[in-house]
């Protein structure tokens, strides 16, 4: 479907999706509780958060990866 030389951008899009909705779901819940119109302020919440966890994970992965690498022991 995609070619292999977009994998690591593809991992960090859906990651991201992933990630920030998880969170940004149990922050909205913790704020607000689970309150009518829950799901639309949960969404307002994710895209937020989505447009700042996407371009933070194509620049934090690899340096997460290079930390890894220096830690652990062969």
């Amino acid at each position: 479907m995609f070619p292999a030389r977009f994998s690591q951008i593809l991992f960090s899009f859906i990651l991201s999706i992933l990630m920030s909705c998880i969170v940004s779901g149990i922050a909205t819940y913790s704020t607000v509780g689970f309150i009518e119109g829950f799901f639309g302020v949960w969404m307002t919440s994710w895209f937020r958060s989505w447009l700042v966890a996407f371009p933070a994970i194509l620049v934090v992965a690899p340096l997460t990866r290079k930390l890894v690498e220096k830690i652990i022991v062969n």
